[in-house]
């Protein structure tokens, strides 16, 4: 009996070390938004852990703040900004820990909440947890600095009630807008294959389609046939299902070459099943570049030969006791395992897939550039460079020993700036753009250019460093931004020398003096200017650059659409919906006469950044339908369709498109409206089609709810919500009044 025991209880000191005492529950609820002393808002985060509470640190990220822990027993350790960890002898098997912490700042909403959330256990592995985040569901979790700014049900109502209209679309009433539809008369029945004409216009992008004596007609160029006929395809005769067509001679082209589209995969890792769903997306839409943000502070997401750290490093995320030698920090999301397949945090795309991906693309009329984020934004390569040097090549080590600049970067790492005064950066991004001009030259594609980033490098960040100050000396540089220059000139020279366009952010072109305009410009073939303001595409423009127009405030996709607490998406530059972008004239969003300067506007792109991505879903849902604003001013840079056309445009064909079968798409939908007048509650829907589900209780609508079928009496009002549902998608909830 006493050896049993003994094994017994040596089974159970196992057990312990290995945190096996089944699983966890940890649920975050926010305490609600105030303000400290100094009046600067703060509030106070509650993790309640449940269930297994017998393992020594509890993981999560979150973006960067500063946090304390409101019980002295309990230690909150960074391992980086938006990496952290608690520690606490409470945490012994109780059957409920509840920690708190004191944070700096609001609760903007729900993707300001606490993700990656994974115990650590004794022996230093991890292990995912049952997360639940509670709702914000009462003004208090809301309001910013006391100030509320969603708005409730009689404020939507307003708005759907001007963008309604009795105006049915017809065939031909598309997404984007076609330059001219004339009608012929009579009918016709569409064939499986229509006929291609070749013919060799000033545009290359013009096309004349025909639809007579039943058959369809294709006149463009020879290399733009597919593209022509997937937009026709997909907003014409798929929506059609078969029935017959208006005769029509259809003429059309678009006002702009660059129609672009960037998604960031970095920060949040997206697979080609995903990426291939965009390229639909971007097809049928018109949109003709892909902006490929393959690199970050936060992963490197391409396979490249000779340099297997990269992707070993870089492409890993998780928990480690001994810093990020073999794998990176977690960021965003995760289960603290660098080797996961679930979820967002680990992936990278081989060679083969990324050939695959960009021949499908060029087949789709779509060019994919790819970015290589430098100097700054390339924390993923420095790691990974890092663990090259350590086991004894330092031919592309990207920083040096002693180097003690202190600085903060945009995303509050302190860590992720190459040094432009060392050899290693130069043989770097050569190397790469080498590798990437063969995975093109294997492909069979043309690579219009590659990205260098080149935005964001902060202040200071070379102050530390003795090769710095010394490479300044030695070229006459009085500071940081003359050694910031200095590499960008030496990438155009580089990527000129192998006849591949430089493209960058509004950074590399703008405030840098005339001659370095004069041996840059040459060598770029775009600048993505993306300020809410049009000051520096007018310097951009003035200084002879090719412009590309990505504001924030129109084209920033990952903006969340409205300023409600459960709305996913960054708020950092406003709110973005498809109106917004509708409304991103060029005109005015660069108010200077191109053929007065030397430089030019390319045309309109679109950005989505990767931050608040969690897979297929989040990726959809934040495109569309606000791609489809986008996609119309890209096209046609004057006006076309009025608002309330283009939300019946959305919602009798764009919709349908993207959630039917077997499309089945996750997308965004606009909020009910609710009103009460004279006793009676009235609803409206954000668009035709669809329907409104809702309580009068106070409690979330499900898509058991009941049906809104018209007007209705209510003694006690307040307390209704209601939330619009189609094809398996749903809106965030409205609420009639901020009274609770």
């Amino acid at each position: 009996m006493r050896l049993i025991s003994v094994l017994a209880a040596s089974l159970m000191s196992v057990a312990a070390i290995a945190g096996d005492y089944g699983p966890t529950t940890v649920t975050w609820q926010s305490m609600g938004n105030t303000r400290d002393a100094k009046g600067k808002g703060e509030y106070v985060q509650r993790f309640t852990v449940t269930g297994n509470t017998r393992f020594p640190r509890l993981g999560f990220n979150m973006f960067a703040r500063h946090m304390e822990m409101t019980n002295p027993r309990d230690t909150l350790v960074e391992l980086m900004p938006g990496y952290y960890y608690i520690a606490s002898p409470r945490l012994n098997g109780q059957d409920k820990v509840t920690f708190e912490i004191k944070t700096r700042g609001q609760v903007v909403n729900c993707c300001y909440a606490p993700d990656g959330v994974h115990r650590i256990n004794a022996d230093g592995t991890t292990e995912a947890v049952n997360y639940v985040r509670r709702p914000l569901d009462s003004p208090a979790l809301w309001n910013i600095n006391g100030k509320d700014l969603m708005k409730y049900g009689p404020a939507i109502y307003a708005e759907n009630e001007q963008r309604a209209t009795d105006w049915q679309p017809g065939p031909y009433d598309v997404i984007p807008a076609f330059k001219s539809v004339q009608l012929t008369g009579g009918e016709s029945t569409i064939p499986a294959v229509p006929s291609f004409v070749d013919i060799s216009p000033e545009s290359p992008e013009y096309s004349q389609i025909t639809v007579r004596n039943d058959s369809l007609i294709i006149a463009c160029r020879p290399d733009k046939q597919w593209a022509v006929y997937y937009h026709l395809k997909g907003k014409v005769l798929d929506p059609n299902k078969g029935k017959k067509l208006p005769n029509a001679v259809i003429t059309d082209w678009p006002d702009h070459a660059w129609r672009g589209q960037h998604i960031d995969i970095a920060r949040n890792f997206l697979g080609p099943k995903t990426m291939h769903k965009i390229l639909d997306i971007m097809a049928v839409n018109r949109l003709n570049r892909l902006h490929f943000h393959i690199t970050d502070d936060e992963a490197w997401r391409l396979e490249i030969k000779g340099l297997p750290e990269l992707t070993q490093v870089g492409a890993r995320r998780g928990y480690s006791a001994d810093g990020e030698n073999d794998h990176l920090y977690q960021v965003f999301a995760g289960d603290g395992n660098p080797d996961s397949k679930a979820g967002t945090a680990n992936g990278y795309w081989t060679r083969e897939d990324f050939i695959k991906f960009i021949r499908r693309a060029h087949t789709l009329g779509v060019d994919v550039i790819p970015e290589i984020e430098s100097p700054g934004h390339a924390r993923a390569a420095i790691k990974a460079m890092e663990r090259r040097h350590r086991d004894g090549d330092d031919t592309y080590r990207l920083i040096h020993d002693g180097d003690t600049s202190r600085y903060t970067s945009a995303q509050s790492f302190h860590d992720n700036v190459m040094n432009p005064a060392l050899p290693g950066p130069y043989r770097f991004m050569d190397r790469i753009f080498d590798e990437l001009i063969g995975i093109y030259a294997e492909a069979g594609v043309p690579l219009i250019g590659i990205h260098i980033g080149g935005d964001e490098v902060p202040r200071n960040c070379w102050k530390g460093s003795s090769a710095a100050r010394e490479f300044m000396a030695k070229h006459n540089m009085s500071s940081e931004k003359e050694l910031h220059a200095h590499f960008v000139r030496e990438m155009a020279k580089s990527l000129a020398q192998r006849g591949v366009p430089m493209f960058g952010w509004e950074e590399i072109a703008v405030g840098h003096g005339d001659d370095f305009n004069r041996e840059v410009v040459p060598a770029t073939g775009g600048v993505n200017c993306w300020h809410t303001t049009p000051d520096a595409a007018i310097k951009a423009v003035r200084a002879g650059f090719p412009v590309i127009l990505s504001n924030v405030n129109r084209f920033y996709l990952d903006m969340a659409a409205s300023r409600h607490p459960e709305e996913r998406g960054l708020t950092w530059g406003g709110t973005v919906d498809e109106f917004d972008a509708l409304g991103g004239y060029p005109a005015k969003l660069c108010p200077v006469p191109v053929d007065s300067v030397s430089g030019t506007v390319l045309g309109l792109q679109g950005q989505l950044w990767g931050e608040t991505i969690r897979g297929e879903d989040g990726v959809t849902t934040l495109l569309l339908p606000k791609i489809t604003g986008l996609a119309e001013r890209a096209w046609n840079a004057s006006p076309t369709w009025t608002e309330a056309q283009f939300n019946a445009i959305i919602g009798a064909k764009e919709l349908p498109l993207y959630t039917a079968e077997p499309a089945s798409m996750r997308v965004h939908l606009r909020q009910p409206g609710i009103m009460v007048k004279k006793g009676k509650v009235y609803m409206n829907a954000p668009y035709p089609g669809g329907e409104i589900r809702y309580t009068t209780d106070g409690t979330e609508p499900t898509a058991e709810s009941r049906v809104y079928t018209g007007p209705f009496k209510q003694k006690k009002a307040k307390d209704i919500r209601a939330r619009y549902f189609r094809n398996g998608s749903a809106s965030v909830t409205t609420y009639l009044s901020a009274q609770r």
